[in-house]
Parts: structure tokens; C-alpha cells; sequence
């Protein structure tokens, strides 16, 4: 894959690829298996921006994460009566 002129090259940020686009968004996708979150593109937004949004989203995804673990833990899995 060559360099295409007047892009910025691609940021690397906790395991994800920042690649700005030429629309000045952004496409934000993981750097290696597995995913964590799946790919995303972001609207018009500074590099600042698309940083605290993937904090932001790894933070829901870990919390979501933690809230199952509890589930599972209490017994509240498929098919009981919490679950």
C-alpha cells in the first residue's frame, strides 16, 4: 500500500489504528485479533476528539464486560429467573 499525498500518516493508540481520512474524519480500527471493539469512523473531529471517543468506548466496553462477570457470578445467567 503506497502513501497517498496530503494524507497524515496513520496513529497508533491503545492497540488501534487512528487513520484520518480526507474528509477530515477519522476510521479507527483495531491493530491486531481479536477485536475489542469493531471498526468505526468518526464525524469531522480533531485528533484530541477521536482519542477521549475510543477511551470513551473501551470504558463502556469494560464496564459492560464487568456487569456480565457480576451476572454471571450472582447466578443471573440465560435462563434463570435474574437473567
Amino acid at each position: 500500500m503506497g502513501f497517498m499525498n496530503g494524507q497524515e500518516a496513520s496513529v497508533r493508540y491503545r492497540g488501534f489504528l487512528l487513520m484520518p481520512q480526507t474528509n477530515r474524519s477519522w476510521l479507527v480500527r483495531p491493530e491486531r485479533s481479536p477485536m475489542r471493539l469493531l471498526p468505526f469512523r468518526t464525524p469531522t473531529c480533531s485528533l484530541a476528539d477521536v482519542k477521549a471517543l475510543l477511551d470513551w468506548r473501551l470504558a463502556q466496553e469494560e464496564s459492560e464486560i464487568g456487569v456480565a462477570w457480576t451476572q454471571a457470578a450472582a447466578g443471573g445467567g440465560v435462563g434463570s429467573p435474574t437473567g
